[in-house]
């Protein structure tokens, strides 16, 4: 097993700054190549500990603003408008750019597509989608789907 510290957030193995231990394989082939991790040391661990506190910080500050973007999201009716027939079935359906575009158009906030989780949207009316935008902070935003 090879001792390594990890220099990025790697899904399944750790977070930046993390002491791990991976197979020899592994670190020697894809890890330290490609510049994801470095080999565990004794000046290496204090580096190590200086990444932790610096994700630290940087994780509760984007947590604050995350949580400062859901309390004022969850307050609003976005109302997104889709070409629709009589009897209220979309022509298509409504994307997540389509409610990442309406969020900023309604309120200013700006928030990236991969953040929204949603099944598609087919009908008018009102819809329920959930945004994630921090691994603690996820929240549920309304939607009104009105026909053009």
């Amino acid at each position: 097993m090879a001792r390594i510290i990890l220099r990025s957030d790697l899904e399944g193995l750790g977070k930046r700054g993390d002491i791990i231990n991976v197979s020899d394989g592994h670190a020697r082939n894809y890890l330290l190549p490609k510049g994801l991790a470095m080999k565990a040391t004794e000046g290496a661990a204090e580096q190590a500990s200086k990444m932790r506190q610096a994700r630290d910080v940087r994780d509760h500050a984007e947590r604050e603003q995350a949580q400062s973007v859901a309390s004022s999201l969850v307050a609003h009716v976005i109302t997104v408008s889709a070409k629709a027939g009589p009897e209220g079935k979309l022509f298509g359906s409504v994307t997540t750019a389509d409610i990442v575009a309406a969020v900023q158009s309604a309120t200013g906030i700006v928030l990236d597509r991969r953040d929204i989780e949603t099944d598609p949207i087919r009908t008018v009316g009102e819809h329920q989608v959930r945004a994630s935008l921090h691994s603690d902070v996820s929240f549920p935003i309304t939607l009104d789907v009105v026909p053009e």
